[in-house]
């Protein structure tokens, strides 16, 4: 079936003189792309065509990977979305605090959850193909919490077009007063991503000590400096200016990349160390994630470093 699939959407591809066409067969020629759509739709070739030409079309439009850093600086200049350290699976942690909101409620904030959704995925170690997102409600008020349309936006993007990539949401310090939010947004969430999420857990049976950000009982203590923050993700994901990848060479023409069965690896992103980027904290991958990631590839397991 996934070569089936691989062979469909390769009649849906751009023509080789659109600008976009080599960033979309990159997309397509990860090895995880095509496994991903035959999971989402059970095996069900059918629906997995429907899912991938649908994928296809909303990225030609919304350009996910080619979104500049400067057009969403803005939006993280109080933090409140920031991507440090991994869970006892080793799946990057992409914290989300929208007690921290800093600007209007614009097309913006959509394209800056989606920029971060892929430095998610450009920080997964070798092997990993999810992530966890922990929504923190801590001094959020009506005024600052999305609304219920933009959530409905975010949920049908992250169901419909980043398949398979949510491995856990975790909600705390959910007031009662916000409690009707997910009562609206219930009816839009399917069954996996329902059956992901977690309310008020206690994050420590998820994520090691040394992982865990300390405002939610972890040991791992920084204080957000944005610009220093914001430099050293774009480097360790490598992206420049432009959006596109400071050493990545992506030509006009690709040889389509393999899809018979096997376990899916994502790209790792340059790696980065303590020498080259100042002082900071190092969330490295927990020990047996490194062991597994070490089996898959020869480089050293992804780093996410924050300002101290």
């Amino acid at each position: 079936m996934m070569k089936d699939l691989r062979e469909y959407a390769d009649t849906l591809r751009l023509p080789e003189s659109d600008s976009y066409a080599p960033w979309e067969l990159r997309w397509l020629n990860k090895p995880d792309t095509i496994p991903r759509y035959c999971r989402a739709a059970k095996w069900n070739y059918q629906d997995a065509q429907k899912r991938i030409k649908a994928t296809l079309e909303w990225r030609r439009d919304f350009k996910p990977d080619l979104i500049p850093p400067d057009e969403v600086k803005v939006e993280n200049e109080t933090g409140k979305i920031t991507l440090n350290g991994f869970d006892k699976d080793g799946r990057p942690l992409i914290y989300m605090r929208p007690g921290y909101e800093n600007t209007e409620r614009s097309n913006r904030q959509l394209r800056n959850l989606v920029w971060w959704l892929e430095r998610g995925k450009d920080l997964m170690p070798p092997g990993q193909e999810s992530l966890v997102i922990i929504v923190d409600y801590k001094s959020t008020t009506l005024r600052t919490n999305p609304s219920v349309s933009i959530a409905i936006k975010v949920l049908h993007i992250l169901q419909q077009h980043y398949v398979e990539t949510l491995g856990r949401a975790m909600v705390v310090n959910l007031p009662m007063l916000l409690s009707f939010f997910y009562k609206g947004i219930s009816p839009f969430l399917d069954p996996v991503t329902r059956d992901k999420m977690r309310f008020n857990p206690n994050l420590l049976d998820f994520i090691a000590p040394e992982q865990l950000d300390a405002q939610f009982g972890g040991e791992h203590h920084y204080e957000f400096e944005h610009e220093s923050f914001w430099s050293q993700i774009i480097e360790a994901c490598g992206i420049a200016p432009d959006g596109t990848r400071v050493a990545e060479d992506v030509p006009a023409v690709l040889k389509p990349a393999a899809t018979e069965p096997s376990n899916a690896q994502t790209e790792q992103p340059p790696s980065t160390s303590g020498s080259s980027i100042g002082p900071e904290v190092l969330c490295t991958v927990p020990d047996h994630e490194e062991q597994a990631s070490q089996e898959q590839a020869t480089s050293q397991p992804t780093q996410i470093a924050v300002s101290a």
